[in-house]
């Protein structure tokens, strides 16, 4: 398995991790807890050696199936979990909105600690920037918990460059995980400028646009009632019509490489910089293992060129989240 640094922090993970969360929230109903144990052991058998979990994803089940699974091997894993939503921590209500208070940051991390059945947690990200709460105080209770040895590094998700820059001068940030794929390319603009200067990672969830870029979904596709894409903008039927132009110039790369659309998808995001590290998720063996054979892809300077070119021409419709989630976001 290929490794890559997460910056200059000195973290060192598989150069592909993997999402935990849709094992039991958000794409339909959770799947088979014991099946997922499997999934998790078999990835680590594999070289997979990162692990993305959160106690919203559940709220907490995804840390206890983690913390299940990953428990045997823990030695051999790197496990990031996240805090900064309003959960209860005793009967997991969700109470809408974000709490990065100080306080509730570290009683987070007690309690992500049982589930996870650990004595430290590798990388502790804040879910989303909480406006009531300065950034100052938010790494502060970080870099307390890292002094007591339950946090090895600190993290950011989906926060723009003045919250990344804030958050660093008081604690140094090893990574900043946000959406980033041919499908949404925002971080571009100022958070990965930001983050190269500065010497921080890249996470990149949903690699493979929530599942669209590996060619399987089109207007004609259905969702569990339960799966979030239902209330996202670019899974309308009339978006995704329009869409399926970037899915076709990938396609074309792929029959071209011997490969399939994710694997174009995921080895373009490793072409971008060596401190990128995407975390598709998946609850079936056979994904896992066309998603990690995208490390054997070679794109060229070429490739790249032409991916980029012909992507800059397609028009992509609707937006990557509904409109009350993306104002809980910096990007």
């Amino acid at each position: 398995m290929q490794t890559r640094t997460l910056g200059n922090s000195g973290l060192k993970v598989s150069a592909i991790g993997l999402g935990c969360m849709g094992m039991t929230s958000a794409y339909g109903p959770p799947a088979n807890r014991q099946a997922m144990v499997a999934l998790l052991r078999t990835a680590v058998d594999r070289g997979v050696t990162f692990f993305d979990t959160a106690e919203a994803y559940g709220p907490f089940a995804n840390e206890e199936l983690v913390g299940e699974a990953l428990a045997p091997v823990r030695n051999r894993v790197v496990i990031a979990t996240k805090f900064g939503f309003d959960i209860d921590l005793k009967t997991g209500e969700r109470r809408g909105g974000v709490n990065s208070r100080p306080e509730h940051i570290k009683a987070v991390a007690e309690a992500a600690l049982k589930r996870l059945r650990t004595d430290r947690i590798d990388l502790f990200y804040q879910h989303r920037v909480d406006p009531a709460v300065p950034m100052e105080d938010v790494a502060g209770a970080v870099r307390e918990l890292i002094a007591a040895g339950k946090v090895k590094h600190f993290g950011l998700s989906e926060a723009g460059a003045g919250s990344i820059r804030r958050a660093h001068a008081v604690q140094p940030v090893a990574a900043v995980q946000s959406e980033h794929s041919l499908w949404w390319r925002g971080a571009e603009s100022e958070v990965l400028p930001t983050l190269e200067e500065l010497g921080i990672g890249f996470v990149c969830f949903s690699p493979l646009g929530a599942g669209f870029l590996t060619g399987k979904i089109d207007e004609h596709t259905t969702f569990e009632s339960t799966d979030f894409r239902n209330a996202v903008p670019r899974f309308a039927p009339d978006a995704l019509k329009a869409n399926m132009a970037l899915v076709e110039l990938v396609r074309s790369v792929a029959t071209r490489k011997d490969a399939t659309p994710a694997q174009i998808a995921l080895a373009w995001l490793l072409a971008q910089r060596p401190w990128i590290v995407p975390i598709p998720g998946t609850t079936r063996l056979h994904r896992l293992d066309e998603n990690l054979g995208a490390l054997a892809v070679e794109l060229t300077a070429g490739d790249l060129q032409e991916i980029n070119e012909a992507a800059s021409k397609i028009s992509l419709q609707g937006a990557r989240l509904p409109e009350s989630v993306l104002k809980m976001t910096g990007l």
